[in-house]
C-alpha cells in the first residue's frame, strides 16, 4: 500500500502487524469479519466517537460508511479516508464523496487521516495482517490540535490498536471463535 500517495507528511503514524498461522487470503476475510462488538476497548471507543454505529458491523463495512470513505481496495487490503475535527465532542466529520474528495479537503483547522489494512505473504503458509492510521493536519492551528490530543490518546494506543488484528490471526489460524492463542508480533 502507497501510502504516502494519500498522506506524505503525517503528523501521527501508528502501525500494527500480527503474524498468522494461515495463508493470505484466509487471514484477510478473517480480518474482513471481525466485528465492533468483539473487540473490547476498540469498539467501544468507535461507538462513543461515531454513536449511531452499530455493534454488529465489521470494521470492512465501517470504513466503507460515513464518516469513511474508500480510497483504494484490493483483494487483499484496502485504504480508507475520513476528514474533520477529531479531537472535538461533536463528532465533527464531514461526508466525503470518495478519493478525490478526500485528496482535495483542505478545510482550516481539521485534519485528514487514513487507516489501511492489508495482508503480507510471511512464506511458509503463514501471512501477517498490518495496520496502518496516518493523520495530517491540513494547517498549522490544525496541528496544535492534533498534539495536544494525541499527548492524551497516544499513549493507550499501542494497547488498544492491536486488538483487531490479534483476533483476526486467531480467526484464520481455526481457533474456535477466534479465542486461541495467536502467535505473532504486535507491531514493529
Amino acid at each position: 500500500m502507497d501510502l504516502d500517495a494519500w498522506l506524505p507528511r503525517p503528523a501521527v503514524r501508528t502501525r500494527h502487524r500480527r503474524a498468522a498461522d494461515a495463508e493470505a487470503g484466509a487471514l484477510w476475510a478473517a480480518a474482513r469479519s471481525v466485528r465492533l462488538d468483539e473487540t473490547a476497548t476498540l469498539g467501544r471507543l468507535v461507538r462513543w466517537r461515531i454513536p449511531e454505529t452499530p455493534g454488529s458491523i465489521t470494521f470492512r463495512e465501517l470504513f466503507a460508511t460515513p464518516p469513511f470513505c474508500v480510497l483504494h481496495e484490493t483483494d487483499s487490503g484496502s485504504v480508507s479516508g475520513l476528514a474533520g475535527r477529531i479531537w472535538t465532542l461533536r463528532r465533527d466529520y464531514p461526508r466525503l464523496d470518495g478519493a478525490e474528495a478526500f485528496a482535495a479537503w483542505d478545510e482550516p483547522g481539521t485534519v485528514r487521516v487514513v487507516f489501511a489494512h492489508w495482508v503480507e505473504d510471511d512464506g511458509d503458509g503463514r501471512s501477517a495482517l498490518v495496520s496502518e492510521a496516518r493523520v495530517q493536519p491540513v494547517d498549522r492551528r490544525a496541528g496544535l490540535q492534533l498534539r495536544a490530543l494525541w499527548a492524551v490518546v497516544g499513549p493507550f494506543e499501542r494497547l488498544i490498536g492491536a486488538e483487531p488484528l490479534a483476533l483476526a490471526a486467531r480467526r484464520a489460524a481455526g481457533s474456535p471463535s477466534g479465542s486461541g492463542p495467536a502467535r505473532g508480533r504486535r507491531g514493529r
